[in-house]
């Protein structure tokens, strides 16, 4: 497999202007990832070429629409009905818009573009983002199939992916069209010391693990913000009740501009059990936390190694009680920490992302 080098030009100084078409599930803000990178990549690329979205549609369209992206309407659900419609309502977006490439960020739409391409002329991308979960396979139908990360890419290579077609394409939101730099966003008044999380809630996340470990710290005036939402909150919530932290224990919701309670961190933690990349954390490194994270997935490519932030074993919540109780213990290992987040932030822009990814859809069309 390869990594796109960073002075990979860009794909129209190699194909000039082309239709590039993204499929995705829909565009609601909800701190989707998937969703978010998509956005940042149709925005930048209508710079230069012309780019289409087939989606359910969502909160995102307005934003599309003043950057010159073209939408089409397409739902995915996946229930029989629900498919063989999406899949008339695709061949009518096909032959309309006349793509050159086609990249799907998620299985329906990757199976979908794939099974009615005989009758046209497009190549096919697909970009594996939670490759934990067995429908990731599926993305192996792309002429190319982008990963984001390095160890996304393994994990797929071991599924049985060539590794003649695997490309790494690590994702990189900061500066895009989608959010303010952070210094334009002011923070949010928090109790300090202040430890914040911002994440799905979702088991595989961590933050029982992030819960029991703030508690074990015995750091009485410390305050832990949970930042997001999702389906097993209540469960989270229960825990929190049930722990001697309780009133220090505090639920935002989800937070369209997660950065306001980045900016005002003392420490951020990511305590996933499974983690494709973890952008969330080059969102935490431009606000200047100090970052503790799990050791697991695509986390330390997005910590550089461990050099940005320290890496604790996922699930481990002796290793993370220690790692947040020594930065709450000394106030030099804190500042020190938040110091090494800064160097090398210029790989997890959105415009290298969207750099990286056209040089993908160049090699697309010459295979």
């Amino acid at each position: 497999m390869k990594c796109i080098p960073r002075d990979y030009p860009s794909a129209k100084a190699h194909y000039g202007h082309v239709r590039v078409l993204h499929v995705i599930g829909d565009l609601k803000e909800v701190g989707n990832g998937i969703t978010n990178c998509t956005v940042d990549l149709a925005a930048l690329g209508a710079a230069h070429h012309e780019v289409a979205i087939a989606s359910a549609g969502g909160d995102f369209e307005a934003m599309l629409r003043d950057y010159g992206v073209t939408l089409y309407h397409l739902d995915q659900r996946r229930t029989p009905l629900g498919i063989a419609r999406a899949a008339l309502n695709f061949r009518r977006i096909i032959a309309k818009f006349d793509p050159d490439i086609v990249h799907a960020q998620m299985m329906t739409g990757a199976v979908i573009a794939r099974t009615l391409r005989f009758r046209s002329r497009f190549r096919l991308v697909t970009t594996v983002h939670n490759e934990f979960q067995r429908s990731a396979i599926a993305m192996g139908v792309g002429d190319l199939v982008t990963a984001v990360s390095g160890e996304v890419a393994n994990a797929m290579a071991r599924r049985g992916i060539p590794k003649a077609k695997l490309r790494v394409v690590s994702v990189g939101a900061l500066d895009g069209p989608r959010r303010r730099r952070a210094g334009d966003v002011a923070p949010v008044e928090l109790a300090h010391p202040a430890i914040v999380t911002v994440a799905g809630l979702f088991i595989r996340k961590g933050i029982d693990v992030l819960i029991e470990a703030f508690e074990r710290t015995g750091h009485s005036s410390a305050h832990l913000y949970v930042v997001g939402n999702g389906p097993d909150r209540a469960v989270f919530e229960s825990q929190a009740k049930a722990s001697k932290a309780s009133a220090r224990i505090h639920f935002t919701g989800f937070e369209p501009r997660p950065e306001r309670y980045m900016r005002a961190a003392d420490i951020f933690v990511l305590a996933s059990r499974k983690e494709p990349f973890g952008t969330v954390l080059s969102e935490a490194r431009e606000a200047g936390c100090a970052i503790v994270a799990s050791d697991v997935g695509g986390i330390p490519e997005t910590l550089d190694g461990g050099a940005a932030g320290i890496l604790v074993p996922p699930g481990d919540v002796k290793a993370l009680t220690e790692a947040i109780a020594a930065l709450l213990g000394d106030r030099r290992a804190l500042d020190d920490a938040r110091a090494r987040t800064k160097p090398g932030l210029e790989h997890f822009t959105a415009q290298r992302y969207c750099d990286e990814m056209e040089a993908v859809y160049a090699e697309a069309l010459h295979r």
